[in-house]
């Protein structure tokens, strides 16, 4: 008998468990709870624009879960209350994200519905905040002389605007738009899906421009 046949088994048996425990159970819970009301599923643009906001990494500096007072103050920053498991219903799959190099976005919508703002800040950040690290996205837009019918023109500071021309943004700019846009939590979440209930209320105070956005 092969003598490493019985840590293999052990091996298999703990990742079976892992995948058990951390995939299946969770999205079994999710999907037995009907989903809140004030969420609605995606439209097809916002759905396109969750594939491009995934194809650019925006998970790899932005969460999309807010947590609760206890571990970090999201609601005082103004991100929303500590998110459950119902807020994911048409998330397939979810984009939780790991990283805080920027804020968490989730909510960003209830402080920043601007589809404008978003399309300057997509294309030059800096033209916004001069000390965002956040990477521009100048591939998602098109350098046009004039703007055709049905354009949409990203407004830019002269600082950050070219020469002659306008800057229109393309069908993914305005996809990927559609899709922060989207991102409101901020109903009164299910008490059935609430782990803790020491968060208070999901309006905090005004976020400050280092914590709206890089």
């Amino acid at each position: 008998m092969n003598r490493y046949l019985p840590l293999s088994i052990l091996a298999l048996a703990i990742l079976a468990f892992a995948t058990l425990m951390l995939v299946i159970a969770p999205g079994i819970q999710i999907n037995a709870r009907p989903a809140p009301e004030g969420l609605r599923p995606y439209t097809e643009a916002e759905a396109r624009g969750r594939e491009v906001y995934v194809s650019l990494g925006c998970l790899y500096c932005h969460s999309q879960q807010p947590r609760s007072g206890d571990q970090a103050p999201d609601g005082e920053r103004g991100w929303g209350r500590p998110s459950v498991a119902e807020d994911y219903a048409y998330d397939q799959p979810h984009q939780l994200g790991t990283m805080r190099t920027g804020p968490d976005l989730l909510n960003v919508s209830a402080r920043l519905p601007s589809e404008g703002w978003h399309l300057t800040h997509l294309y030059q950040p800096r033209a916004i905040f001069d000390w965002s690290i956040m990477p521009s996205y100048p591939y998602l837009f098109d350098h046009k002389d004039t703007a055709g019918p049905g354009d949409v023109v990203v407004a830019l500071p002269a600082a950050h605007a070219p020469a002659d021309g306008v800057i229109v943004a393309s069908q993914k700019a305005l996809d990927l738009t559609a899709y922060l846009v989207a991102l409101d939590r901020t109903y009164p979440a299910p008490t059935n899906g609430l782990r803790d209930h020491g968060y208070g209320s999901s309006e905090g105070p005004e976020p400050t421009p280092a914590e709206e956005a890089r």
